[in-house]
C-alpha cells in the first residue's frame, strides 16, 4: 500500500523546483490570494521555524512579528497557490525545529547569519 502511495505521488504531484532552505533561515513566500474573482499575489517574510514531513505532504513554518504579535503561518511546500520562495538570509541554528523562537525576544530573537 505505501508503494502504490509513493507511486501516485510521483506521477501525478507536480514537483515545484524551490530553493533549499531549512530552520533559522528568513525567506519571503510569495502565494497568490483569490478575492471574488480577482487575483492578487501576497508575500509573507519571516524566519522558518520548522520542516515537516516528505513527499506531497511536506510542509514548512513561518513566523514573523507584526507590531508586537508574533504571526506563524504553515505552507504545504505543493500548495498551487505558491509562486516563488526567496532566501533572504541563511541562519546558523543547532536544531531541526526551532520553537524556543517563539519565547525570545528584542536581541536574543536574532538568529547569526551564514556567511559564505
Amino acid at each position: 500500500m505505501d508503494s502504490l502511495i509513493n507511486f501516485v505521488e510521483e506521477q501525478f504531484v507536480e514537483k515545484k523546483d524551490f530553493p533549499e532552505f531549512s530552520a533559522g533561515d528568513t525567506i519571503t513566500v510569495y502565494y497568490e490570494i483569490k478575492e471574488g474573482e480577482k487575483t492578487r499575489t501576497q508575500f509573507f517574510k519571516g524566519v522558518v521555524i520548522q520542516r515537516r514531513g516528505s513527499g506531497a505532504t511536506e510542509t514548512f513554518t513561518i513566523r514573523k512579528m507584526s507590531g508586537t504579535v508574533g504571526v506563524e503561518r504553515i505552507f504545504p511546500i505543493n500548495m498551487p497557490a505558491l509562486q516563488k520562495i526567496e532566501i533572504n538570509k541563511k541562519g546558523k541554528v543547532r536544531r531541526a525545529r526551532i520553537f524556543y523562537f517563539r519565547g525570545l525576544t528584542g536581541k536574543k530573537a536574532r538568529i547569526k547569519e551564514v556567511r559564505k
